[in-house]
Protein backbone atom coordinates (compact mmCIF):
# COMPACT_ATOMS: atom_id res chain seq x y z
CA UNK A 1 0.00 0.00 0.00
CA UNK A 2 1.22 3.57 -0.75
CA UNK A 3 -0.32 6.88 0.73
CA UNK A 4 0.14 10.47 -0.08
CA UNK A 5 -0.03 12.90 2.83
CA UNK A 6 -0.60 16.05 2.01
CA UNK A 7 -1.28 19.27 3.90
CA UNK A 8 -2.59 22.66 2.44
CA UNK A 9 -2.59 26.56 3.88
CA UNK A 10 -5.06 28.56 3.59
CA UNK A 11 -6.58 32.20 4.26
CA UNK A 12 -9.67 31.95 4.01
CA UNK A 13 -11.99 31.87 7.17
CA UNK A 14 -13.50 28.67 5.00
CA UNK A 15 -10.74 26.63 5.95
CA UNK A 16 -9.13 27.89 9.17
CA UNK A 17 -10.45 24.78 11.17
CA UNK A 18 -8.60 22.53 8.74
CA UNK A 19 -5.30 24.02 7.71
CA UNK A 20 -3.34 20.79 7.81
CA UNK A 21 -5.16 17.94 7.01
CA UNK A 22 -3.67 14.35 8.13
CA UNK A 23 -6.11 12.09 6.23
CA UNK A 24 -4.42 9.30 4.39
CA UNK A 25 -5.32 9.68 0.37
CA UNK A 26 -5.06 6.24 -1.72
CA UNK A 27 -6.70 4.15 -4.17
CA UNK A 28 -6.73 0.91 -1.66
CA UNK A 29 -10.31 -0.19 -1.27
CA UNK A 30 -9.39 -3.32 0.76
CA UNK A 31 -8.08 -0.45 3.45
CA UNK A 32 -11.18 1.91 3.21
CA UNK A 33 -13.43 -1.82 3.18
CA UNK A 34 -11.76 -2.52 6.27
CA UNK A 35 -11.93 0.76 8.11
CA UNK A 36 -15.86 0.63 7.16
CA UNK A 37 -16.55 -2.40 8.75
CA UNK A 38 -14.64 -1.23 11.73
CA UNK A 39 -17.54 1.12 11.90
CA UNK A 40 -15.39 3.76 11.08
CA UNK A 41 -15.92 6.73 8.09
CA UNK A 42 -14.31 7.52 5.65
CA UNK A 43 -14.18 9.72 2.69
CA UNK A 44 -15.53 8.12 -0.76
CA UNK A 45 -15.68 9.29 -4.50
CA UNK A 46 -18.84 9.36 -6.65
CA UNK A 47 -19.46 10.82 -9.63
CA UNK A 48 -21.62 13.55 -8.23
CA UNK A 49 -19.71 14.93 -5.08
CA UNK A 50 -16.97 12.75 -2.78
CA UNK A 51 -19.19 11.74 0.46
CA UNK A 52 -18.25 11.16 4.09
CA UNK A 53 -19.08 7.24 3.96
CA UNK A 54 -20.15 5.09 7.04
CA UNK A 55 -21.74 1.61 7.66
CA UNK A 56 -25.57 2.19 6.94
CA UNK A 57 -26.90 -0.03 9.50
CA UNK A 58 -24.48 0.63 12.31
CA UNK A 59 -25.69 3.81 14.58
CA UNK A 60 -22.73 4.54 16.32
CA UNK A 61 -21.05 4.76 12.71
CA UNK A 62 -24.26 7.05 11.45
CA UNK A 63 -23.65 9.16 14.56
CA UNK A 64 -19.76 9.60 13.59
CA UNK A 65 -20.77 11.17 10.06
CA UNK A 66 -22.98 13.68 12.06
CA UNK A 67 -20.66 14.78 14.67
CA UNK A 68 -17.61 14.60 11.86
CA UNK A 69 -19.72 17.00 9.80
CA UNK A 70 -21.89 18.69 12.66
CA UNK A 71 -24.86 18.22 10.67
CA UNK A 72 -28.00 18.10 12.29
CA UNK A 73 -29.71 14.95 13.29
CA UNK A 74 -32.87 16.34 11.71
CA UNK A 75 -31.18 16.33 8.42
CA UNK A 76 -31.45 12.41 6.48
CA UNK A 77 -28.64 10.73 5.07
CA UNK A 78 -28.49 9.14 1.66
CA UNK A 79 -27.58 5.54 1.41
CA UNK A 80 -25.42 4.12 -1.23
CA UNK A 81 -25.35 0.40 -2.28
CA UNK A 82 -23.75 -1.37 -5.92
CA UNK A 83 -27.11 -3.65 -7.09
CA UNK A 84 -30.72 -3.55 -7.13
CA UNK A 85 -30.81 -6.47 -5.38
CA UNK A 86 -29.70 -5.17 -2.31
CA UNK A 87 -32.02 -2.16 -2.19
CA UNK A 88 -34.81 -4.52 -2.15
CA UNK A 89 -33.45 -6.25 0.80
CA UNK A 90 -33.94 -2.81 2.27
CA UNK A 91 -37.38 -1.39 1.58
CA UNK A 92 -40.37 -2.75 1.94
CA UNK A 93 -41.78 -2.10 -1.37
CA UNK A 94 -39.95 -0.98 -5.16
CA UNK A 95 -42.78 0.84 -7.24
CA UNK A 96 -43.40 0.43 -10.85
CA UNK A 97 -42.25 3.81 -11.99
CA UNK A 98 -38.95 2.79 -9.34
CA UNK A 99 -38.32 0.20 -11.66
CA UNK A 100 -38.30 2.32 -14.62
CA UNK A 101 -35.71 4.62 -13.47
CA UNK A 102 -33.93 2.50 -11.99
CA UNK A 103 -33.50 0.71 -15.26
CA UNK A 104 -32.63 3.96 -17.03
CA UNK A 105 -30.63 5.98 -14.34
CA UNK A 106 -28.83 3.44 -12.25
CA UNK A 107 -25.70 3.53 -11.88
CA UNK A 108 -26.22 7.27 -11.52
CA UNK A 109 -27.06 10.62 -9.93
CA UNK A 110 -30.61 9.69 -8.98
CA UNK A 111 -31.33 8.81 -5.70
CA UNK A 112 -35.08 7.34 -4.58
CA UNK A 113 -36.80 8.04 -1.50
CA UNK A 114 -38.65 4.65 -0.31
CA UNK A 115 -40.22 3.11 2.36
CA UNK A 116 -38.02 1.51 4.71
CA UNK A 117 -38.06 -2.15 6.52
CA UNK A 118 -37.42 -1.84 10.69
CA UNK A 119 -33.84 -2.88 10.57
CA UNK A 120 -32.52 0.61 9.14
CA UNK A 121 -31.55 2.54 11.55
CA UNK A 122 -34.53 5.67 12.15
CA UNK A 123 -30.74 7.38 12.90
CA UNK A 124 -30.12 7.06 8.89
CA UNK A 125 -33.48 8.69 7.94
CA UNK A 126 -34.33 11.62 11.12
CA UNK A 127 -37.05 8.95 12.08
CA UNK A 128 -38.61 9.12 8.48
CA UNK A 129 -40.29 6.73 7.42
CA UNK A 130 -38.43 6.22 4.11
CA UNK A 131 -35.31 5.61 3.13
CA UNK A 132 -33.06 7.49 0.53
CA UNK A 133 -31.15 5.13 -1.73
CA UNK A 134 -29.02 5.29 -4.49
CA UNK A 135 -26.32 3.37 -6.76
CA UNK A 136 -23.44 5.97 -7.79
CA UNK A 137 -21.96 5.67 -11.07
CA UNK A 138 -18.14 5.24 -9.95
CA UNK A 139 -16.26 2.02 -10.66
CA UNK A 140 -13.84 2.54 -7.35
CA UNK A 141 -16.79 2.83 -5.26
CA UNK A 142 -18.66 0.14 -7.10
CA UNK A 143 -15.76 -1.94 -6.44
CA UNK A 144 -15.68 -1.02 -2.46
CA UNK A 145 -19.51 -1.01 -2.43
CA UNK A 146 -19.54 -4.73 -3.79
CA UNK A 147 -17.33 -6.11 -1.18
CA UNK A 148 -19.63 -5.21 1.70
CA UNK A 149 -22.77 -6.58 2.89
CA UNK A 150 -23.92 -3.35 4.27
CA UNK A 151 -24.99 -0.01 2.45
CA UNK A 152 -22.98 3.55 3.28
CA UNK A 153 -24.36 6.26 3.82
CA UNK A 154 -22.07 8.73 2.45
CA UNK A 155 -23.78 12.78 2.65
CA UNK A 156 -21.24 15.03 1.46
CA UNK A 157 -17.67 14.93 2.89
CA UNK A 158 -17.43 18.67 4.03
CA UNK A 159 -18.57 20.58 7.47
CA UNK A 160 -22.79 21.31 7.20
CA UNK A 161 -23.58 24.08 5.32
CA UNK A 162 -20.53 24.26 3.15
CA UNK A 163 -19.42 23.68 0.17
CA UNK A 164 -19.31 20.28 -1.24
CA UNK A 165 -16.36 18.13 -2.42
CA UNK A 166 -15.46 17.21 -5.58
CA UNK A 167 -11.81 16.29 -5.41
CA UNK A 168 -9.72 13.96 -2.62
CA UNK A 169 -7.79 17.16 -2.01
CA UNK A 170 -11.39 19.24 -1.20
CA UNK A 171 -12.08 16.52 1.77
CA UNK A 172 -8.92 16.50 2.80
CA UNK A 173 -8.54 20.39 3.58
CA UNK A 174 -11.75 20.05 5.44
CA UNK A 175 -12.19 17.17 7.17
CA UNK A 176 -8.70 15.44 7.26
CA UNK A 177 -8.06 16.33 10.33
CA UNK A 178 -11.05 14.43 11.23
CA UNK A 179 -11.18 11.29 9.32
CA UNK A 180 -8.47 8.55 8.65
CA UNK A 181 -8.43 7.62 5.04
CA UNK A 182 -9.90 9.43 1.53
CA UNK A 183 -10.40 7.21 -1.21
CA UNK A 184 -9.28 9.04 -4.47
CA UNK A 185 -11.43 8.45 -7.47
CA UNK A 186 -9.92 11.97 -8.93
CA UNK A 187 -12.31 14.74 -10.14
CA UNK A 188 -16.35 14.02 -9.95
CA UNK A 189 -17.47 14.08 -13.15
CA UNK A 190 -20.69 15.72 -12.82
CA UNK A 191 -19.82 17.87 -9.70
CA UNK A 192 -23.35 18.71 -8.20
CA UNK A 193 -25.45 15.96 -5.72
CA UNK A 194 -27.90 13.48 -6.81
CA UNK A 195 -31.43 14.14 -8.04
CA UNK A 196 -33.96 13.12 -5.34
CA UNK A 197 -37.20 11.53 -6.34
CA UNK A 198 -40.31 10.07 -3.88
CA UNK A 199 -43.29 8.33 -4.91
CA UNK A 200 -46.54 8.76 -4.11
CA UNK A 201 -49.60 6.47 -5.67
CA UNK A 202 -48.68 6.87 -9.50
CA UNK A 203 -46.96 9.72 -8.95
CA UNK A 204 -43.22 10.96 -9.12
CA UNK A 205 -42.22 13.48 -7.16
CA UNK A 206 -39.39 15.33 -7.35
CA UNK A 207 -37.27 16.61 -3.71
CA UNK A 208 -34.32 18.03 -5.16
CA UNK A 209 -33.05 19.04 -8.38
CA UNK A 210 -29.35 17.76 -8.67
CA UNK A 211 -27.02 15.74 -11.29
CA UNK A 212 -30.28 14.21 -13.43
CA UNK A 213 -32.33 16.68 -15.37
CA UNK A 214 -36.11 16.91 -14.93
CA UNK A 215 -36.12 16.28 -18.59
CA UNK A 216 -34.57 12.94 -18.53
CA UNK A 217 -37.01 11.63 -15.51
CA UNK A 218 -40.05 13.29 -17.76
CA UNK A 219 -39.04 10.96 -20.27
CA UNK A 220 -38.98 7.94 -18.81
CA UNK A 221 -41.88 8.84 -16.48
CA UNK A 222 -43.87 11.42 -17.91
CA UNK A 223 -44.79 14.53 -16.17
CA UNK A 224 -43.31 14.72 -12.42
CA UNK A 225 -44.34 17.22 -9.59
CA UNK A 226 -41.75 19.22 -8.35
CA UNK A 227 -41.92 19.73 -4.20
CA UNK A 228 -38.47 21.42 -3.37
CA UNK A 229 -38.88 22.36 0.83
CA UNK A 230 -36.57 24.51 1.48
CA UNK A 231 -36.69 24.47 4.89
CA UNK A 232 -35.67 23.46 8.30
CA UNK A 233 -37.77 20.07 8.64
CA UNK A 234 -36.96 18.60 5.05
CA UNK A 235 -38.70 15.43 4.11
CA UNK A 236 -35.27 14.18 2.21
CA UNK A 237 -31.64 15.16 2.82
CA UNK A 238 -30.14 18.12 1.20
CA UNK A 239 -33.40 20.53 1.18
CA UNK A 240 -32.26 23.25 3.73
CA UNK A 241 -32.68 26.74 2.78
CA UNK A 242 -29.29 28.15 3.80
CA UNK A 243 -26.65 25.56 2.48
CA UNK A 244 -22.96 25.41 0.28
CA UNK A 245 -22.04 28.67 2.08
CA UNK A 246 -18.70 29.65 0.68
CA UNK A 247 -17.59 32.09 3.91
CA UNK A 248 -18.66 35.11 2.36
CA UNK A 249 -21.35 37.23 0.79
CA UNK A 250 -22.62 35.75 -2.47
CA UNK A 251 -25.46 37.86 -4.64
CA UNK A 252 -27.38 36.98 -7.65
CA UNK A 253 -28.61 39.05 -9.92
CA UNK A 254 -27.00 40.91 -13.13
CA UNK A 255 -23.73 40.60 -12.71
CA UNK A 256 -22.72 43.99 -14.80
CA UNK A 257 -25.08 46.23 -12.63
CA UNK A 258 -24.00 44.49 -9.17
CA UNK A 259 -20.37 45.19 -10.30
CA UNK A 260 -21.51 49.04 -10.41
CA UNK A 261 -23.76 48.76 -7.12
CA UNK A 262 -20.26 47.13 -5.18
CA UNK A 263 -17.70 49.69 -6.83
CA UNK A 264 -15.05 50.05 -4.06
CA UNK A 265 -15.17 46.20 -2.92
CA UNK A 266 -13.14 43.53 -4.15
CA UNK A 267 -15.08 41.51 -6.38
CA UNK A 268 -15.17 37.79 -6.98
CA UNK A 269 -17.64 36.57 -10.26
CA UNK A 270 -19.45 33.05 -10.91
CA UNK A 271 -20.64 33.35 -14.62
CA UNK A 272 -22.11 31.44 -16.81
CA UNK A 273 -19.38 32.16 -19.87
CA UNK A 274 -19.43 35.68 -19.84
CA UNK A 275 -15.69 37.27 -18.58
CA UNK A 276 -15.78 40.03 -16.72
CA UNK A 277 -12.10 41.89 -16.14
CA UNK A 278 -13.81 44.10 -13.73
CA UNK A 279 -13.46 41.41 -11.05
CA UNK A 280 -10.37 40.80 -8.98
CA UNK A 281 -11.25 36.92 -9.46
CA UNK A 282 -13.17 35.50 -12.10
CA UNK A 283 -14.76 31.64 -12.62
CA UNK A 284 -16.38 31.29 -16.13
CA UNK A 285 -17.95 27.70 -15.40
CA UNK A 286 -18.67 27.17 -19.71
CA UNK A 287 -17.41 29.81 -22.18
CA UNK A 288 -18.80 27.16 -24.79
CA UNK A 289 -22.69 27.36 -22.71
CA UNK A 290 -22.58 24.20 -21.93
CA UNK A 291 -25.42 23.49 -18.80
CA UNK A 292 -23.47 20.04 -17.79
CA UNK A 293 -19.84 21.49 -18.00
CA UNK A 294 -21.05 24.31 -16.04
CA UNK A 295 -22.51 21.99 -13.37
CA UNK A 296 -19.15 20.41 -12.66
CA UNK A 297 -17.46 23.26 -12.02
CA UNK A 298 -20.11 25.33 -10.01
CA UNK A 299 -18.76 23.72 -6.37
CA UNK A 300 -14.70 24.43 -7.47
CA UNK A 301 -16.06 27.86 -8.65
CA UNK A 302 -17.27 28.75 -4.82
CA UNK A 303 -14.44 26.89 -3.10
CA UNK A 304 -12.08 28.67 -5.36
CA UNK A 305 -13.23 32.29 -4.43
CA UNK A 306 -13.34 31.71 -0.72
CA UNK A 307 -9.64 30.89 -0.88
CA UNK A 308 -9.35 34.09 -3.25
CA UNK A 309 -8.86 37.42 -2.01
CA UNK A 310 -12.38 38.96 -2.48
CA UNK A 311 -15.36 40.84 -0.29
CA UNK A 312 -18.13 39.41 -1.85
CA UNK A 313 -19.10 37.44 -4.65
CA UNK A 314 -21.21 38.02 -7.80
CA UNK A 315 -23.25 35.83 -9.56
CA UNK A 316 -26.39 35.24 -12.11
CA UNK A 317 -29.61 33.14 -13.05
CA UNK A 318 -28.67 30.15 -15.43
CA UNK A 319 -30.89 29.08 -18.27
CA UNK A 320 -33.95 27.24 -16.34
CA UNK A 321 -33.77 24.14 -18.10
CA UNK A 322 -31.93 21.06 -17.60
CA UNK A 323 -28.80 20.99 -15.42
CA UNK A 324 -29.46 24.42 -14.96
CA UNK A 325 -32.03 24.24 -12.38
CA UNK A 326 -29.37 22.42 -10.53
CA UNK A 327 -26.95 25.40 -10.35
CA UNK A 328 -29.52 27.94 -9.63
CA UNK A 329 -31.18 25.66 -6.72
CA UNK A 330 -27.22 25.41 -5.12
CA UNK A 331 -26.67 29.16 -5.94
CA UNK A 332 -29.34 30.18 -4.11
CA UNK A 333 -28.97 28.11 -1.59
CA UNK A 334 -25.51 29.44 -0.87
CA UNK A 335 -26.68 33.05 -1.07
CA UNK A 336 -29.38 32.16 1.21
CA UNK A 337 -28.63 34.07 4.65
Amino acid sequence: MSYLRSCKSSSSSLFSSHLCGMAQIGTDIQHAALLLRNGDVTGMPTETVYGLAGNALNEDAILKIYTVKNRPKFDPLIAHTNDLSKVRQWVKAFPPKAEQLAAAFWPGPLTMLLEKKSEIPDLLTSGLPRMALRIPNHSLTLDLLSQLDFPLAAPSANPFGFVSPTSAQHVNDQLGDQIPYILDGGECTVGIESTIVGFEGNEVLVYRLGGLSLEEIEAVVGTVKVQLNKSSNPVAPGMLKSHYSPGKPVIIGDIATEILRHAGKKIGVISFRQNFTEAAAIRVLSPAGNLPEAAKNVFKALRDLAKADVDVILTESFPNEGLGRAINDRLQRAAAK
